[in-house]
């Protein structure tokens, strides 16, 4: 198994972020399918105030690439990456496009 961990900010406004966690509180049967189909075992997301931090632990051989060339082609996951984009922000570091950043662990 392998951990990964991952971090995004949420735009600064406190009902928009009631909105987002009110979301992760019914997540549908076919995201959290999606999540597990591509390999991740366990999924945690953390917050203090906007910044988010997660958590993923995965089957040996999970890719990233992998992943995301599945997320690509679900339907109801651009859906839901869509709608959650609303309330995130890329952090200043990010890549293009990038979303969730991964984090180097130092100890």
């Amino acid at each position: 198994m392998k951990r990964y961990c991952l971090t995004l900010d949420l735009k600064d406004d406190v009902k928009m972020i009631a909105e987002y966690e009110e979301y992760h509180k019914n997540i549908s049967p076919e995201i959290l399918k999606s999540i597990k189909d591509s390999g991740v075992e366990s999924m945690q997301i953390y917050r203090i105030h906007t910044r988010m931090f997660m958590i993923m632990e995965t089957i040996d051989d999970f890719s990233f690439e992998k992943k995301a060339l599945m997320d690509t082609l679900n339907e109801k996951v651009q859906i839901w990456e869509n709608l959650m984009w609303q309330y995130q922000q890329a952090l200043p570091m990010a890549k293009e496009g990038e979303k969730w950043v991964l984090m180097k662990q130092i100890y």
